[in-house]
């Protein structure tokens, strides 16, 4: 009887044309027209090399910070290159900057950077943020020094040796500094998050299917739920075995999607695969109990119960950046509630956890919650189906 039920469950939801279009080819709609957008924004986005001049007098000569600190930078063999530098006199250096063959110049001048633009912008200030960075870094060596060499004065040592005290000062710095690990995928894109969304709004859509496998088994909203409520079947074997069918559908449209968004739009979710298939498959199961919860609870026809159901999804897809990837960080930033209580939410983050994050902690608080929200909606749902009684049919 299960099997039976399972299997004509199944035939029923893949002949609704409704449910095939927002479960199946709405996604794949909305994921062709994320490439679409998005797909050239980084790359006109990039940032290239900035053209700025030093002048090379006698104070920048005998500065061996900044120096070796914009030769790092300028190395055109050097993958995190920021500027291209000339090296040249102060006339010179105003007659570029007037051309607007660079963004800015730099003068030492008593061992303080003195800088010079002729606008304002992004280069400019990114050119102002380095050298500042620099500048802090030589004067917290340039204090250490000072304070060992009166460590070695206090202790009666005549011989100072001021190259090595000044070579371990800078070594400090360089080993209390806090290193920047990059361990996310080398080929993450910022936009990628619109696809993480995506697949958040399609879990979450596969509740349609659960939505109306429960109404076909509510006597109020179908000839086949009255004859379900009148007969001997348990009723629910009957909505359990509907369930798993609406979740099985949902599995295969989520799957098609993942192989249209890999193969054919080349969205690179990483090679993290077996945490991603589990957190797809909890992300279904939270939808599943999203469209029971919505088909048993609210007291409605099909049509107002799908638009509840719609409205729910977008706006939770919204808020987790869908819209605009800012909006989740946005979100995370100033009310973090709510996105640890909005599943798009919960589901965006965790594939966002696994390629920012090299531990599994918040991957696994993602998971965790999830399947907390998806228990708690089902058992609202079974509770609220229990107490269903009709006075006639």
């Amino acid at each position: 009887m299960f099997l039976h039920h399972f299997k004509y469950s199944f035939i029923t939801l893949f002949k609704n044309k409704m449910l095939i279009f927002w479960t199946f080819a709405f996604p794949i709609i909305l994921g062709t027209l994320f490439q679409m957008a998005f797909s050239n924004i980084e790359n006109s986005e990039k940032l290239d090399v900035i053209d700025i001049a030093i002048v090379q007098n006698e104070d920048f000569n005998q500065n061996e910070t900044y120096k070796t600190a914009f030769k790092e930078l300028s190395d055109k063999n050097n993958p995190d290159r920021l500027f291209y530098t000339r090296y040249t006199s102060e006339k010179k250096a105003k007659e570029m900057l007037s051309e607007g063959e660079i963004v800015g110049y730099m003068k030492i001048k008593k061992e303080k950077p003195v800088l010079s633009f002729a606008s304002s912008g992004m280069d400019e200030t990114i050119f102002k943020y380095i050298t500042e960075e620099i500048e802090q870094t030589a004067d917290l060596v340039k204090n250490i020094s000072a304070i060992e060499m009166k460590k070695e004065i206090s202790s009666g040592n005549g011989l100072i040796d001021t190259k090595k005290i000044v070579q371990k000062a800078e070594q400090s710095v360089k080993e209390s500094n806090v290193k920047l690990k990059n361990i996310s995928n080398k080929n993450l894109s910022e936009t990628v998050i619109e696809f993480y969304t995506l697949i958040a709004m399609t879990c979450l859509y596969g509740g349609m299917l659960s939505m109306v496998s429960i109404n076909q088994a509510l006597a109020n909203m179908s000839y086949k739920g009255k004859r379900i409520a009148v007969s001997p079947a348990r009723k629910g074997m009957i909505v359990l075995s509907s369930l798993l069918a609406g979740y099985l559908v949902q599995l295969i449209g989520l799957a098609i999607l993942f192989i249209y968004t890999i193969f054919v739009l080349n969205v690179d979710y990483g090679n993290q695969t077996g945490f991603i298939i589990l957190l797809a498959l909890t992300g279904s199961f939270a939808g599943l109990s999203l469209g029971t919860f919505v088909g048993t609870v609210f007291k409605a026809e099909e049509n107002t119960k799908t638009g509840i159901l719609i409205a729910f999804t977008m706006l939770g897809c919204f808020l987790s950046g869908m819209m605009g990837i800012t909006m989740k960080y946005v979100i995370d930033k100033n009310i973090p509630v709510i996105n640890k209580l909005n599943p798009a939410g919960m589901i965006t983050d965790g594939f966002y956890s696994l390629y920012y994050y090299d531990t599994f902690g918040r991957y696994w608080f993602n998971i965790i919650s999830l399947l907390i929200f998806a228990f708690l909606l089902i058992s609202i749902s079974f509770f609220c189906l229990r107490r269903q009684k009709y006075d006639s049919i």
